[in-house]
């Protein structure tokens, strides 16, 4: 008998082929009547396979006894509630380490893309506005700014690494000083948004974090300053990046995450000074593929009853 595995968010192809061949899926991602369904299969649930962004709720948990397993795709795991997990002794996995590199990239390419106006310039060549109008307004160098990273875990380790070579100069705000790390720690998150020139969030999301990046964070960048987010949506007030955008009191963003996805706030495309991208730090072939095999991995490790590759809990 295979094992039975509810399918929250489906794996890249090469992966979910492994998944058939193994386990019997129970596609809740295809469910019409979801509520239903988990009425239906629950009991029968082993393991279940989800994102980051789905993950798995204490009123789904409740509906599967006899659950043990939550393998997730994502380094984030705030959408699956851990604590219920916890309580009801069911392990859960996430996907660290493989989503550096791509991430870290997409967030020094929104970098690149605000501080140097990429979109607009593109515009302006595409619309016949660079023949018609002249030549675009002059941006800003990158070199010799100061650049703060609220989060030096993985990710910002790799975005700092990515940056250093560009001339700028690097700080980090976090819940402790790193021994270990050189660049300037600033215990005040407000102290080094106004520091800054460009504030890039890289924290995990969660309660923690959640509005983190407040009305006051993003009006010490001020409107020569620039906010780029590859962390979570919740990290900031959006509203306030929203207003602090349009009245200029923030000089523009480069955001990969929003707090509604994948419908995030209409007031986003009627700003011209940020840049948008649809939580796809990750999205690439090799990555993407990775964070599966690591799904279904850890998956075969528990099933062999072999300690899990990378437990959260």
């Amino acid at each position: 008998m295979k094992p039975d595995v509810l399918v929250i968010v489906p794996l890249r192809p090469d992966q979910q082929e492994q998944l058939e061949a193994t386990y019997s899926l129970h596609r809740y991602d295809q469910a019409d009547d979801k509520e239903a369904f988990l009425d239906q299969i629950g009991d029968k649930i082993l393991a279940a396979v989800t994102n980051g962004g789905r993950g798995i709720t204490r009123a789904q948990l409740d509906k599967l006894p006899n659950l043990k397993i939550v393998s997730s795709s994502g380094v984030g795991y705030d959408a699956i509630d851990v604590e219920a997990c916890s309580e009801k002794g069911i392990k859960v996995t996430n996907t660290p380490d493989v989503l550096t590199d791509d991430v870290a990239d997409m967030a020094v390419a929104l970098f690149l893309a605000v501080r140097r106006d990429l979109v607009r310039g593109d515009a302006h060549v595409r619309s016949g506005a660079w023949g018609k109008d002249g030549p675009y307004p002059l941006t800003r160098s990158i070199r010799s700014k100061k650049v703060g990273i609220a989060g030096l875990g993985r990710i910002g380790k790799a975005i700092a690494a990515r940056l250093e070579p560009m001339g700028v100069e690097l700080a980090y705000h976090g819940r402790r000083q790193q021994a270990d790390v050189a660049y300037h720690y600033m215990a005040d998150l407000e102290a080094m948004a106004k520091w800054a020139d460009v504030l890039i969030a890289a924290m995990p999301g969660g309660a923690d974090t959640e509005g983190m990046i407040s009305a006051n964070v993003l009006e010490a960048l001020g409107p020569q300053g620039s906010f780029i987010n590859i962390a979570r949506g919740s990290v900031v007030d959006e509203a306030a990046l929203i207003a602090c955008l349009k009245d200029g009191r923030l000089g523009s963003a480069g955001l990969d995450v929003f707090v509604n996805e994948p419908n995030p706030d209409v007031a986003f495309a009627a700003i011209p000074n940020a840049v948008l991208h649809p939580h796809n730090a990750s999205g690439t072939v090799e990555t993407r593929g990775a964070m599966s095999q690591l799904v279904v991995d850890n998956l075969k490790a528990h099933f062999a009853g072999q300690p899990l590759l990378t437990p959260v809990n």
